[in-house]
């Protein structure tokens, strides 16, 4: 199957659009023309479903997450094979970004935030480890943020019953080794203990912002979680409470005697770092903001009276100010949802006929037809995020040697499309030279020569508002093509667009 897209599976499932891909499958949002929903397939790659033990891993997938029933935990919605027997599993379709799309944006997350996130992926090993389920991948990439930020832990591909043998020859490692518990990493019997190492590893990456080890391959990261100790959270981080990174040592100790021994005692433990961290604070925001609410009577007592009630307060806020926002947008697209918010606000007219367009997080991608296809794509997500602290940058050029290849560009998707009236464009390096392009609906276009020049920009001043014509695009190219005086690269912290309505 060279191109699944299109495709629909067993009479049911149309796969609309691919959006993961791993060692064995790839996932594709899809739609239920039964039940008239979104879902998630992952479908596994052709030819692999003739290896009987890849085979066999797969449908053990399947039945071992169709146990588990927990919010906080991506369900199991249906699973078979389709005519030509490639095998596949339906799984709720989670909106949002995975966990190491949120630390690669923010880096280092608010510590409250950390700890909320690490309580809610324990509750979910804990239930798993509470069917005999170890999930054996325990890593940001798995765990989804979704649109209330409440995260969800998914792809059991390597789980494995705690009372079945192994079906990979002995030795070999499983997982991602950045997050590998040394008995994994040694090929040893594993358990729910290896799910909190890895977890703990989790935790110490939302809160410095990178993983601990690194190496030149695989095999040396896997052995360096053997043989060396993490480094000091607190010397990384020195505003963390002690309390908490003894949660992170015992989290990550490589003697079992040492480390938690259940998803209980480490949960108890996050529970009381986040009151502590509260306490301490004396406010509460994002995800930690609802676990509060979560917690023992006993624990949540601790918290002191005036955090509860400015997160009552808030949460009142909340629901007042959706009902606002349901009753501006309407029935406009679910697709334009997103965390950029341009000026003017994203879907909040401001002057009669026109509003901001909402882009979601995953809208921005860079363009770099004349290079490697390459440019920073890890930072792309930044020029939506609505913070001017943040941005998308380009490699560093030596003199001359952009303005010889070209250029270079980001492009925000409007899907479906936007009559874009104006675009915004910041930046902390003024000074650089480009052009604004625009493409219709579809694939982007690969080469420049396909894009429709909108305007230029002569001399990039830090914010630029570039008017346009209002025809209706999808695609909007910031195209750079030199950088300015005595600069090697050039740094865009924004892109917001402003469309006609009505």
């Amino acid at each position: 199957m060279s191109s699944p897209v299109g495709t629909l599976l067993s009479g049911r499932y149309r796969l609309d659009a691919k959006i993961g891909a791993g060692g064995m499958s790839m996932v594709f949002r899809a739609y239920d023309t039964v039940l008239e929903r979104q879902v998630a397939i992952k479908l596994m790659h052709a030819g692999v479903h003739a290896d009987a033990d890849q085979l066999e891993r797969f449908r053990r997938e399947a039945r071992a997450v169709a146990q588990l029933n927990h919010p906080h935990i991506v369900g199991v919605i249906d699973a078979g094979e389709d005519g030509q027997g490639t095998a596949f599993i339906v799984l709720e379709y989670v909106e949002g970004e995975t966990l190491k799309d949120c630390i690669r944006r923010h880096g280092r997350l608010p510590v409250g935030e950390a700890i909320a996130y690490a309580i809610e992926i324990a509750r979910a090993l804990g239930a798993a480890h509470a069917q005999g389920i170890v999930h054996r991948d325990v890593k940001p990439q798995n765990v989804l943020i979704d649109e209330e930020g409440s995260a969800k832990v998914t792809d059991f591909g390597i789980a494995l019953k705690m009372d079945q043998t192994g079906l990979t020859v002995d030795g070999s490692v499983l997982g991602t080794t950045d997050y590998v518990s040394p008995e994994q990493a040694l090929g040893q019997q594993v358990d729910g203990q290896s799910d909190l190492y890895s977890l703990g590893i989790v935790l110490y990456e939302m809160l410095i912002g990178e993983v601990p080890f690194t190496g030149e391959t695989q095999v040396a990261v896997a052995m360096k979680h053997v043989r060396e100790d993490l480094p000091d959270v607190q010397v990384r981080r020195p505003e963390l409470s002690s309390a908490l990174a003894s949660v992170v040592d015992r989290a990550t100790a490589k003697d079992l005697n040492v480390r938690y021994r259940t998803d209980l005692e480490l949960t108890a433990d996050l529970e009381e770092a986040l009151v502590s961290e509260i306490a301490r604070s004396g406010q509460a925001t994002g995800e930690a903001t609802a676990i509060l609410r979560t917690l023992p009577a006993r624990t949540q007592r601790r918290v002191p009276q005036s955090v509860l009630h400015r997160g009552r307060l808030a949460l009142l806020a909340l629901v007042v100010a959706v009902v606002a926002v349901a009753l501006v947008v309407g029935l406009r697209d679910r697709t334009q949802r997103g965390t950029g918010t341009p000026p003017p606000r994203a879907g909040v007219p401001t002057q009669q006929g026109t509003e901001g367009v909402s882009l979601a997080q995953s809208s921005a991608r860079d363009f770099d037809p004349k290079g490697d296809g390459e440019e920073h794509r890890e930072e792309t997500g930044f020029v939506v995020d609505n913070d001017p602290n943040t941005g998308w940058s380009t490699e560093t050029y030596q003199p001359g040697a952009l303005t010889q290849k070209g250029g270079v560009g980001i492009y925000v998707d409007a899907k479906p499309a936007a009559a874009a009236v104006r675009i915004d464009v910041d930046t902390p390096t003024p000074g650089w030279r480009g052009q604004i392009y625009a493409a219709k609906d579809g694939e982007p276009p690969e080469e420049l020569e396909d894009w429709a020049p909108l305007s230029d920009i002569g001399s990039a001043e830090e914010s630029n508002q570039i008017t346009l014509d209002g025809t209706p695009y999808r695609y909007f190219l910031v195209w750079i093509e030199e950088p300015p005086p005595d600069e090697k690269a050039v740094e865009i912290s924004g892109i917001s667009l402003t469309q006609t309505v009505g």
